[in-house]
């Protein structure tokens, strides 16, 4: 063995040595880059770090890429500038003992390993792929919200709650300072203390098997742990609990990985302390009651059960320096904890933040930004669905089934069929996917479920103390639908579990009832749970678990509806329907269950009884706007809806629709002009009923008393048979309080409303006149005036003269002066334009 070799083994063997002791780093780089064996760049780097640690980190990486030549030329430095430091590590005699494995000889296998992991774990296969189909990892994954800190009690009970808006406010103060990226999981904290283990918990389908992919494909491309971890075994407790016989650990790893026995014991016994082994799935592992006691277990090659020796592992008695991250679902995390060696890190998989959901939607619809838009759009506006999106398997869910529809050419309100639906596709998926060893068959497991859900529900609670829990679940520790917590009380520890957010909680309540028989059923749902507000969700779950799809999906686990119980529930929100009128609150409740349910015929009779919506004037939730959208869509027509409020947005959604309305009380936020040109070109654009009369006030503010906006528009549309009147009130023109304006049918969609609202905000009166006057079928005109001064009976007057299609003109003035009256007096109108003047002169006015 030539010299070069011989020192690049005593530089190999050293290393972790050498990068906590050489204190001249820049001197050797100095003198490396003068014999041009560091480049610029690199040597940069070197220096920009700012311990000596960090300093000899990216002096390795100079070292390695080198070859012997390079770490020989180190050796001889480190001679002349560390001499103390080389004798006593010459002295050890570790020179010779690496000489049958070094790193210089298994750098290749690693090498070749990292392709491996690369090539296996590029991939990702999804819970509906097709034989032979998959997708990038890095098409589908993205970063969650990872927290290492317990919350205590009221935290999680605020998470749990909390919806839409004030989720994600939630969740955004949680991770403020306190959530962390993958590559500083074994930092050091703030006492300088680095973690042996780290606990990576997360909820059944938030993404913890797919961040463990993630980090071995990152690892294996160089681009995380990049000298820290010269290695990186990937263990799942799944299949662990499959292999037969006893075996070592070199053996087990081995198993799940392309290199021999031999080559992992040569690198583990290289550099144990540069090894991560990852531990996926610790809630899966089978521990047996009388689990071995592993202290007699320190060798890398002595057999034992497979779950003894991964135990072993955990605890540290074989390859104590090594490190550990073992993901877990919180059901199993005190358990893993007690076992697993210190110091321990927690960290905690919360879930996708409003960004993280974003970003998901952007990587799946990668090619149709169109309908990325669309998609996120539609579900952000619906709280329960967007509070859900938080779990990264709901997200995909959502995403695989709105693409679905658009596929085959669904309007984008009707992305998602109902959030009931989703609520049952992800029971489902956890079902298939993380209950194969279910003590309990799938009926019963759901039923006990939903009873613990009612009582909490009952009680108002939403963290469950451990007691009802084991009353009620058989194995709480292996169901994938509950959560389990620690917390401190006083000197004590205390168990709580709970289901992922109120609103599963609320989804297993309504399952459970709409299960039971039906005098029981109907009971709680109708009696009991409707006059309480907090079961509202309940009730609509209810309804979207009898819509006809979603029973179909019930059976095929077992579960049946009874068909009293689908008729009494439609028969009760009939009645609701037909009975006294009903308060905003109460008519989008009725809404929210008919769009639930999503049966089109049911639906179309329930709204065929609704002769008159009115509302309160009140903002509206998106999902409220849907619920609205969908029903009316399939009902012939509607008498009247009243204080309808909508934001420009929500206008556009309603507009499709508004023409089943014969009249309709719009309250619109911030209107642009472009909003008001929509809605008239809608309107007149329609001729399937005989007439229509559309009001449309626009507000700056919620509380419509109190109108600062001086754009501030009333505007009526009466559509009769031949003819449509455009009746707009201005509540702050300086002259105009209002004016009205007939047209025949056919002319009306070529008006430039833009143009005319332009005008009106300007108040420019002679651009009124020659807008107005422009239009060749308009056949009656009224105009309000608070003043008939004389520039505005010249004004009328040319009006009636120069548009000939005007056949009345009628003029209503707060008050009649003596010069417009004289003006209009010795001016004749044309003979086929009957002209109207109705007004208080001002001697009458001073008489009064």
């Amino acid at each position: 063995m030539d010299q070069d070799s011989e020192r690049a083994r005593f530089v190999d063997a050293h290393w972790p040595k050498l990068v906590q002791r050489v204190n001249t780093v820049m001197p050797i780089a100095d003198e490396l880059q003068s014999r041009g064996m560091l480049e610029y760049e690199a040597y940069c780097k070197i220096e920009a770090a700012v311990t000596n640690q960090e300093k000899m980190r990216e002096f390795y990486k100079v070292l390695h890429s080198g070859g012997d030549k390079v770490k020989s030329a180190f050796y001889s430095r480190l001679e002349i500038h560390e001499p103390p430091l080389f004798r006593d590590l010459s002295s050890t005699g570790h020179h010779k003992r690496f000489k049958k494995t070094h790193f210089s000889e298994i750098s290749p296998v690693i090498d070749k390993y990292m392709k491996r992991i690369c090539s296996e774990y590029q991939y990702v296969t999804e819970y509906n792929s097709l034989p032979g189909e998959h997708m990038l990892l890095s098409e589908r994954f993205t970063q969650p919200l990872i927290l290492q800190k317990h919350r205590d009690r009221i935290e999680r009970e605020e998470e749990i709650r909390s919806s839409g808006e004030s989720f994600q406010q939630v969740l955004s103060s949680r991770s403020s300072g306190d959530s962390v990226q993958l590559s500083s999981l074994f930092d050091p904290d703030d006492s300088g203390i680095s973690p042996s283990s780290v606990i990576l918990q997360g909820n059944s389908g938030n993404g913890k098997s797919f961040t463990v992919q993630k980090i071995m494909m990152d690892w294996a491309s160089g681009d995380l742990y990049k000298g820290r971890f010269d290695i990186v075994f990937h263990l799942k407790c799944k299949e662990i609990n499959r292999i037969p016989g006893e075996k070592s650990l070199v053996e087990i790893l081995s198993c799940s990985c392309s290199l021999t026995s031999d080559e992992i014991s040569q690198i583990l016994q290289q550099s144990p302390e540069k090894v991560l082994v990852v531990i996926d799935g610790f809630d899966e592992l089978k521990l047996p009651q009388d689990i071995n006691d592993t202290s007699a277990h320190t060798d890398l090659l002595q057999k034992a059960r497979p779950v003894d020796t991964l135990c072993a592992l955990l605890r540290g008695r074989i390859l104590p320096e090594s490190f550990l991250l073992v993901s877990s679902r919180s059901t199993a995390t005190d358990t893993l904890s007690n076992l697993l060696k210190g110091p321990q890190r927690f960290s905690e998989i919360v879930g996708f933040s409003e960004k993280g959901v974003e970003e998901y939607f952007r990587k799946y619809y990668f090619q149709n930004e169109e309908l990325h838009k669309k998609a996120y759009t539609y579900v952000k506006a619906n709280e329960s669905l967007i509070t859900a999106c938080s779990i990264p398997v709901v997200c995909w869910i959502i995403c695989t089934t709105i693409q679905e529809r658009f596929k085959y050419g669904a309007h984008k309100t009707s992305g998602l069929e109902t959030t009931t639906s989703i609520y049952v596709d992800f029971v489902c998926t956890l079902l298939k996917h993380h209950c194969q060893d279910l003590s309990q068959s799938v009926p019963t497991l759901l039923r006990s479920l939903g009873q613990l859900a009612e009582r909490g529900m009952q009680e108002q609670q939403v963290l469950l103390d451990e007691k009802s829990v084991n009353e009620t679940i058989s194995d709480p520790a292996g169901n994938p639908f509950l959560c389990k917590f620690l917390f401190k009380r006083r000197i004590h520890q205390e168990t709580m579990f709970s289901f992922m957010h109120l609103s599963f909680q609320e989804f297993f309540t309504a399952l459970y009832y709409v299960l039971l028989d039906e005098e029981e059923s109907l009971r709680k749902l109708i009696m009991d749970s409707s006059s309480k507000p907090r079961f509202a969700a309940v009730v609509q779950f209810a309804f979207g678990l009898l819509n006809e799809k979603v029973r179909s999906t019930l059976i095929e686990h077992g579960l049946l509806i009874r068909p009293k119980t689908q008729d009494h529930l439609k028969e009760w929100i009939l009645e609701k329907i037909k009975g006294c009128s009903l308060s905003s609150t109460a008519v989008f409740f009725v809404l929210h269950c008919l769009y639930e349910l999503h049966e089109g015929d049911f639906v179309k009779e329930a709204m065929g009884s609704w002769k008159k919506i009115k509302l309160d004037g009140q903002s509206l939730r998106r999902t409220d706007v849907c619920a609205l959208l969908y029903c009316s869509q399939c009902c012939q027509s509607i008498e009247e809806i009243s204080h309808l409020y909508l934001t420009s947005e929500d206008l556009s959604m309603i507009l499709p629709v508004l023409h089943k309305f014969k009249e309709a009380r719009l309250i619109i936020e911030d209107p642009s002009d472009s909003d008001f040109v929509e809605l008239i070109n809608t309107l007149t654009r329609g001729h399937t009923l005989s007439s229509q009369r559309v009001s449309v006030v626009s507000v700056s503010t919620c509380q419509i008393k109190y109108i600062h906006n001086p754009h501030f528009l009333d505007l009526s549309i009466i559509k009769e048979p031949f003819s449509i009147c455009i009746e707009i009130l201005l509540l702050h023109h300086p002259d105009l309080r209002s004016f009205s304006l007939t047209f025949q049918h056919s002319v009306i969609i070529n008006i430039d409303w833009t143009r005319l609202f332009q005008i009106i905000h300007q108040r420019d009166s002679d651009a009124l006149l020659s807008f107005l006057s422009s239009f060749s079928n308009l056949k009656k005109m009224e105009i309000k005036v608070k003043c008939l001064t004389e520039m505005w009976s010249v004004w009328i007057l040319q009006m009636s003269q120069i548009c000939p299609s005007l056949t009345e003109l009628t003029v209503e003035a707060g008050l009649l002066q003596e010069d417009g009256i004289k003006i209009l007096q010795r001016t004749n109108t044309r003979p086929s334009c009957v002209m109207t003047i109705n007004g208080p002169s001002i001697y009458e006015r001073m008489r009064r």
